[in-house]
């Protein structure tokens, strides 16, 4: 007996111990590789972000998940929120496949799913619900159809009069697999479908903002349904911050204006503004209208990214993201609703060539055994086909770009004199070649000599690596025990 009460002391006590070591910032728990696993057991339920200290995103993202924890921990929910600085539980970072910030998993009995609701605490509550419930939350009065809609942002209700029709299923379909962070209601009372004015089958959207009701009366399939709600859920004029951003490059509209200005002044901005409203609502469904607020560190990233500076504000850009990205350019400077609604039929109509840029090249640009690169000379230099010539394509704030630099840098040492391999770089933050797409800093594409092919460097980055490489007319060789393909997919983007 004495044996087996000392044997339940000791299991009780490192229980006691293993919840000791995890402590709590702002309602979020905060785990290590010690305390993880028994983080798991201990919560049946449970979001974990794995983030890196210097991760703009996960800075913003920050405060929206305090909230969430704690609105979570206010409704007594058996959901909790986690985070996991990666960059210190390396181990955990590499056994959940952590290839970029924030990475956020949920785990469901110890089970992980990947997270793919949005960044604030609304749509991170709505998004682990409707993973633990129904889809759509039953309203049985014109009361509670209100509290609903007032309680969020966006909210979505599905009126159907037989709430098992084939319409009624396909609208819960799609709350669960494609409306995953917008709370959606489902009614069928009388009494509510005469307060809100249906008299069919309606799913509607409400925005809390501006008070907008937007109906919608079929087809009712969940793609569809979905397509109306993400299509509508936007205001006509959008502001990009961490926060929209899922909104805006996940939605089915792919073209997107946008205006580079400073909110802080507000006589610009409410003129800008009153110029952008008749545009918006003219191709509303057929492109997005964005404005990025330059006052903002955040967004400097996205100035340099089109080639802007603060003093060429306000002005305004025009994005396609379909296969490919493509940027165009306005010839004018004025920025007026008649000016903007040209600009996108124009390039809607495929009559404005995309705008590519450059640098000047510069005057000692071959004087480095590493040759440098701009959009002016690139054509000339890399698909000079007498050549084999290997690019590095990088971003001067990239900190592999920067681990990188002295290696590529000895490589440029031993082939400076060599009769037909070149060794160059381009930043393409400042520079664009048409045909050749940068995801990722940094990227390494080769063009070999009498060939117009295009092959990308998946190797390992070390001088042995690079030099094997290109002693093998571009075939790609692994070293063992160099930097993994899992370390090199933590790009930066």
């Amino acid at each position: 007996m004495f044996m087996f009460k000392l044997a339940l002391f000791s299991l009780v006590a490192c229980v006691a111990f293993a919840d000791e070591a995890i402590t709590e910032e702002e309602g979020v728990l905060v785990l290590t590789e010690k305390n993880f696993d028994s983080a798991l057991q201990a919560n049946k339920y449970i979001l974990v972000e794995f983030y890196a200290p210097w991760c703009g995103h996960c800075k913003a993202l920050a405060p929206e998940y305090a909230k969430a924890a704690q609105q979570l921990k206010e409704k007594n929910s058996e959901i909790k929120l986690a985070k996991v600085d990666a960059t210190v539980e390396g181990k955990l970072a590499e056994k959940y496949g952590v290839q970029g910030y924030p990475t956020i998993k949920f785990f469901k009995e110890q089970t992980p799913i990947e997270y793919s609701g949005g960044r604030t605490a609304d749509t991170i509550i709505s998004w682990l619900e409707k993973k633990l419930g129904p889809p759509t939350q039953r309203l049985d009065s014109v009361d509670a159809a209100q509290k609903f809609i007032n309680d969020k942002e966006i909210t979505v209700i599905g009126f159907f009069k037989d709430t098992t029709s084939d319409s009624a299923k396909s609208y819960e379909d799609a709350a669960f697999s494609k409306l995953e962070d917008i709370p959606c209601g489902m009614a069928d009372s009388a009494d509510i479908m005469a307060e809100f004015k249906v008299d069919q089958d309606t799913v509607m959207l409400f925005k809390k903002t501006d008070g907008a009701r937007i109906p919608y009366t079929g087809p009712f399939t969940a793609d569809e349904v979905a397509k109306f709600v993400k299509n509508n859920k936007l205001p006509l004029i959008n502001e990009f911050t961490q926060e929209t951003a899922g909104d805006i490059f996940g939605g089915d509209v792919k073209k997107h204006l946008l205006v580079f200005l400073k909110k802080s002044d507000e006589a610009q901005f409410s003129n800008i503004m009153d110029q952008l409203k008749a545009p918006a609502e003219q191709f509303k469904g057929k492109a997005l209208f964005i404005y990025v607020d330059i006052g903002v560190e955040d967004n400097e990233r996205i100035l340099e990214f089109f080639g802007l500076k603060k003093e060429d504000c306000p002005a305004v850009r025009f994005i396609a993201l379909d296969e490919d990205m493509v940027k165009y350019k306005p010839e004018f400077t004025d920025i007026t609703a008649d000016n903007l609604a040209q600009f996108v039929q124009s390039v809607l109509d495929g009559k404005l060539k995309p705008h590519l840029m450059s640098q000047e090249v510069p005057a000692d640009w071959d004087k480095e055994p590493v040759k440098v690169l701009v959009g002016k000379n690139f054509n000339e230099v890399a698909r000079d086909k007498t050549k084999n010539v290997l690019v590095e394509f990088y971003a001067p704030w990239c900190g592999h770009c920067k681990q990188l630099a002295p290696i590529w840098d000895k490589l440029g040492e031993e082939y400076k004199n060599h009769e037909n391999i070149v060794i160059a770089k381009m930043d393409s933050t400042a520079n664009e070649v048409e045909d050749v797409k940068v995801q990722s800093f940094p990227t390494i594409k080769f063009f070999p000599a009498n060939s117009d092919e295009i092959i990308d460097y998946e190797g390992d980055r070390t001088l042995e690596g690079f030099k094997k490489f290109l002693e093998s007319g571009g075939k790609q060789v692994k070293d063992a025990g160099a930097e993994s393909q899992d370390d090199k997919k933590k790009e930066e983007l």
